[in-house]
């Protein structure tokens, strides 16, 4: 039997030497590029001069056997064939060495034609393998770049929204900012890490965002608000999630709503208190106050920062959570005021 083959490299490993040389001739004789090695030394010395398409290991060899080198041959070689050799059929060995990646067993003496056979099969699975790796890699690449694209439109659109929140409002300008900087470092002596910390940093650049359909007259008045004006102004807590519901994660939506909840359950319209209010909103609610009061308004001057950090203090487990003042007290920003 004759077959057609696109010149695959095979390595072929066997501590007999006589064995080695009948397989090379056969499978030399149908079209195949053939090398030998005698010992697991020799095989990976072999693949590192040349990989292989396909490696005919020897389950039993002097030494290092064929069973405990083909673990170490497919992790370096995960594309690499591997057709097992043996004299005595083990079922609990071939079993082990399919479970550690190999493709097929032939037995011992080999039958010429049904080794072609089993080697060609196990190459054009090979091919059908390594054919659709490419194209899942391709495919993860695309992903990848629509992701990024999707990230950046993403990132515009915040920035198009903070526009036009500070646009409406000279008094806001640089806020989102300034807050997010606080609740960062706050988050930072917290632990927050990771995914979570992300999702403090866009909850912090879009918490006034509902601010958008605030009357500008009211959030402008050059005067003290009225009881009535100032709950009219926290409606912002629920626009806000909205208008960008559509861009953020419900943590960070939730996050937004929920910024101006006190500690103690004193909020208006409250339905939830301490621990029950979600962990970034409790940051937000002390870098949004701190960087209000230490800001000019419409209504009155800038505070000094001594002063705005004492108020935090006063506010301890009736409008912040305790938990979060310390950290707040701990942060690089608080320490230099205080230096």
């Amino acid at each position: 039997m004759v077959i057609t083959a696109t010149r695959e490299n095979i390595l072929i490993v066997d501590d007999e030497k006589t064995v080695r040389r009948s397989l090379n001739k056969a499978l030399s004789m149908n079209g195949f590029a053939c090398e030998e090695a005698s010992s697991a030394d020799e095989a990976m010395a072999a693949l590192s001069r040349r990989p292989a398409d396909l490696v005919i290991l020897d389950v039993m060899m002097p030494g290092t056997s064929g069973k405990e080198l083909l673990p170490q041959l497919k992790k370096t070689y995960p594309d690499t064939a591997v057709v097992m050799a043996t004299a005595v059929v083990e079922p609990d060995t071939i079993v082990n060495c399919m479970k550690n990646g190999a493709h097929d067993y032939i037995t011992k003496p080999f039958d010429v034609d049904q080794l072609l056979t089993n080697i060609q099969t196990v190459l054009d699975k090979r091919s059908l393998e390594l054919n659709m790796k490419e194209k899942r890699q391709v495919l993860e690449g695309k992903v990848a770049e629509q992701a990024k694209e999707l990230q950046t439109l993403f990132i515009d659109a915040v920035e198009s929204l903070i526009g036009a929140l500070e646009a409406k409002d000279k008094y806001t300008a640089g806020h989102s900012r300034r807050v997010t900087k606080v609740a960062v470092d706050i988050a930072g002596v917290l632990g927050m890490q990771g995914e979570n910390m992300e999702n403090l940093r866009w909850s912090a650049l879009l918490h006034d965002i509902g601010k958008i359909g605030i009357d500008p007259t009211i959030q402008n008045k050059p005067g003290m608000l009225t009881p009535s004006e100032y709950n009219y102004i926290l409606t912002h807590c629920t626009i806000g999630p909205g208008i960008v519901q559509p861009l953020v994660n419900d943590i960070i939506s939730e996050a937004i709503r929920h910024h101006h909840d006190s500690f103690d359950g004193s909020g208006l319209n409250q339905g939830v208190r301490g621990e029950q209010i979600p962990l970034i909103s409790r940051i937000l609610a002390i870098a949004d106050s701190f960087d209000a009061m230490t800001s000019d308004r419409p209504y009155r001057s800038a505070m000094p920062a001594a002063k705005a950090i004492e108020e935090v203090k006063r506010c301890s487990g009736t409008q912040f959570d305790p938990v979060v003042v310390e950290a707040f007290l701990k942060t690089s920003l608080v320490s230099s005021l205080q230096a």
